[in-house]
């Protein structure tokens, strides 16, 4: 009876996760686009609304080419590596009070670990390519979740002294026991965790492993097709996970007025993060390899150590 619920329940959120990557791509779009005034995606559709699907359906139809000099079998398992990580994320997640998948006792012990395989998908990816742009945007791609993977993971550490618990859900009982968001007393944090997401993601004004003034198309050079879609459904899928854990974290999870369910108070909170996001990658310059890694490790981890010492201070003055 387990194995059949938990079968459906990631069924279920492999439906909606489908879903929300196809409109997040589209919101994205349309939001960068009307920063820049242009109307963004604007024909398939009311409002553009199927252009992401015409987009999804052309890339299912192209041809999948496997490079002659390629190791076959690491090619191929690519893509599947980068995406099952990010996926996993959900079963920790609780969507509402009453709506969740494992409530683990080291959910964040569990989110940040399985996280990182990511970026094992990626360096197979650009490796078994046999192309050396494709390895070297890999290794750069590396580099730089690894580095900004650890201020990520150190924002999060004072949440977790406040509260005394890994735990998500007891984070978001924590937040309304308390009557305040994590994002006013950890405010420093949340600037920390928001900057190292969008870094740990490879999206712009950080995506240099991949962009076009960069090394070609990075890591996934050589992929075409549903493979390439793959790796785009990877990326979009942990920045909504990215998202979810913000919202568990610093935004109180589902709670709200009470004229709303739990479960949409949720997803506003994480639209409105994801809107931050994308305001970011409209307004901002493509950063320089150099600042990029030196950002991380001499503004962002002393950032978030100092942050872990105040927070460290305030509790054991608190009593």
């Amino acid at each position: 009876m387990d194995l059949l619920l938990w079968t459906a329940y990631a069924v279920i959120i492999l439906m909606l996760m489908l879903g929300g990557v196809t409109f997040a791509i589209l919101f994205e779009r349309k939001v960068i686009g009307a920063m820049q005034l242009r109307p963004g995606p604007n024909r398939h559709g009311p409002w553009g609304l199927f252009q992401t699907i015409a987009d999804v359906l052309k890339l299912l139809l192209k041809e999948d080419i496997i490079p002659a000099a390629a190791d076959k079998k690491i090619f191929l398992i690519a893509p599947v590596i980068a995406f099952a990580p990010a996926f996993a994320i959900y079963a920790a997640l609780a969507f509402d009070e009453n709506i969740y998948g494992a409530d683990l006792n080291i959910g964040i012990l569990y989110l940040l670990g399985v996280a990182s395989i990511t970026m094992l998908g990626v360096l197979m990816g650009g490796w078994s390519s046999n192309n050396k742009y494709s390895l070297l945007g890999s290794i750069r791609g590396v580099a730089q979740m690894v580095s900004y993977e650890l201020p990520l993971v150190l924002s999060i550490v004072g949440i977790v002294i406040l509260v005394g618990s890994l735990n998500m859900r007891e984070i978001v009982f924590f937040q309304e026991s308390a009557g305040i968001w994590f994002i006013i007393p950890q405010f420093l944090a949340f600037v920390v965790y928001i900057i190292s997401s969008i870094a740990e993601l490879n999206r712009a004004p950080f995506d240099l492993p991949e962009a076009e003034s960069e090394l070609v198309s990075g890591f996934h050079t050589e992929y075409s097709g549903f493979r390439f879609a793959f790796f785009m459904l990877a990326e979009y899928t942990y920045a909504i996970a990215i998202a979810a854990i913000a919202t568990m974290l610093f935004l109180g999870g589902w709670l709200g007025p009470a004229f709303l369910p739990g479960f949409v108070w949720f997803a506003l909170k994480m639209v409105l993060f994801m809107f931050l996001w994308f305001w970011l990658t409209a307004t901002l310059p493509r950063a320089r390899v150099g600042d990029l890694m030196n950002y991380s490790w001499k503004v962002l981890i002393p950032l978030a150590i100092l942050n872990i010492v105040a927070t460290a201070f305030i509790k054991v003055w608190m009593g």
